[in-house]
């Protein structure tokens, strides 16, 4: 369990505290709009309305106390810059900024951000990826050249297993689980036997996972 400080409570804030919630974190939220207070104080541990862009009340919160500092301001880039800057100035542990455009990313990194997230962009190249290709059921991309893909059995490759097959030899390509029945299996060996309706959780290069399964 984390202690988490989200500022901005906007769609994307309110979500991210939902998720929190689910896993089980402690959560302060902030956000200077009464409304957005109140939708999710039953979803965090506590919640405060207040300007993150006044230093001083900003240093009431305790900002060293936290595990993780989330700023989740979408649509005022300049108070995002502004209380990322000063979440690293009070002696914030890890700052998390949002960001729609690399420009911005790009001013956050410089002034105290130690990870910038792209929602807006992340998920659409998810959906681009995820419906342009019939065979694709999920998609997570794990850095600008690997992915992860959930994706059907081909059928040439039912009743084999994973040794016979050998795309890790043939496309340097990792089968890191099979989803049978709706159930997740990742302990799977060069004996695990590929069945006509599994799906496969693949890992790899970009490049190597279009090559083998034609996206």
């Amino acid at each position: 369990m984390k202690s988490i400080l989200l500022i901005g409570l906007g769609r994307f804030g309110k979500h991210i505290a939902l998720h929190l919630n689910q896993l089980g974190h402690q959560v302060m939220a902030v956000d200077h709009v009464e409304e957005r207070v109140d939708a999710v104080l039953p979803f965090v541990t506590n919640a405060q309305i207040g300007d993150s862009t006044n230093g001083a009340f900003l240093e009431t919160l305790g900002i060293r106390n936290y595990d993780v500092c989330i700023v989740a301001v979408g649509n005022d880039f300049q108070s995002s810059l502004e209380t990322t800057s000063l979440l690293k100035e009070l002696g914030a542990r890890f700052v998390v900024a949002r960001a729609a455009r690399d420009v911005q990313a790009k001013f956050l990194l410089r002034n105290g951000a130690d990870e910038v997230v792209y929602p807006e962009k992340q998920l659409a190249k998810w959906t681009a990826i995820r419906y342009s290709a019939d065979h694709i059921l999920d998609y997570i991309e794990l850095d600008e050249d690997h992915a992860m893909f959930e994706i059907p059995v081909p059928g040439s490759w039912s009743g084999q297993t994973i040794g016979e097959i050998d795309i890790r030899k043939k496309y340097r390509i990792n089968i890191m689980g099979i989803k049978r029945n709706g159930k997740l299996e990742l302990s799977v060996s060069p004996d695990s036997v590929l069945e006509a309706d599994d799906t496969m959780l693949v890992l790899g290069r970009n490049k190597d996972l279009q090559k083998c399964f034609h996206i």
